[in-house]
């Protein structure tokens, strides 16, 4: 991502306070609309609701921990990004069963009020991943992870308003099922991304000749 035009260093990542005051934005965002969401997922009977908003607070719990790891070494930082990625991996995966076991069992979720949540869940993702933008290329795999977490909300978001259309249209609950099993696949695909980019940081920083 270094033609994003959005560089800064991983020194200055660990120091500058307007990183800090973007992080403590996303918390706030993620988990006060995560609670939001969730309770609005049970109202609509919205599985990819529900799933968006176990992102919500998933991230923003992730995102305190990247808030609290900027005082720790490079090391620390790379250790606690790989912890974040498999927590989202494990978050994918258990959104994916989840979807596949509500398939047998599928009620249409309340098409108007899955389609409001997805364009307000929307609105608060776009501004977290505006805030986290300009330190997505630091180069840090914990800066990065932050940032992939807010893009893949804002993702999620398009596909869970596209949803609400088409149960509104179809009066189907498959279009809700699928879109909760695209989520899965995000989190899986950038849970993947996270833990290489860890895992490659943690390997330069060992010592040479340790195995």
């Amino acid at each position: 991502m270094s033609d994003c035009g959005c560089e800064a260093d991983t020194a200055r990542a660990g120091v500058d306070p307007a990183y800090r005051r973007a992080l403590w934005i996303v918390v706030v965002l993620n988990l006060g609309f995560g609670a939001c969401e969730l309770v609005g997922g049970f109202v609509a009977g919205s599985q990819a609701l529900k799933a968006d908003s176990l992102d919500f607070l998933g991230d923003g719990s992730i995102t305190l921990v990247g808030l609290l790891a900027l005082a720790w070494s490079a090391a620390a930082r790379s250790r606690t990004a790989l912890v974040q990625g498999v927590f989202l991996g494990v978050l994918g995966a258990g959104v994916l069963v989840s979807a596949i076991w509500r398939a047998f069992n599928a009620v249409p979720p309340e098409a108007d009020l899955m389609g409001g949540i997805g364009v307000v869940a929307l609105v608060v993702n776009v501004a977290a991943a505006l805030v986290l933008a300009r330190f997505r290329g630091s180069g840090d795999a914990n800066a990065r992870a932050i940032w992939l977490f807010s893009r893949n909300d804002a993702l999620a978001n398009v596909a869970v308003i596209a949803a609400a259309a088409l149960v509104a249209w179809t009066g189907s609950a498959w279009p809700d099922l699928v879109v909760a099993g695209v989520i899965a696949v995000i989190f899986l695909h950038s849970a993947y991304d996270i833990i290489r980019d860890a895992r490659r940081e943690m390997a330069e920083r060992k010592p040479r000749g340790r195995r």
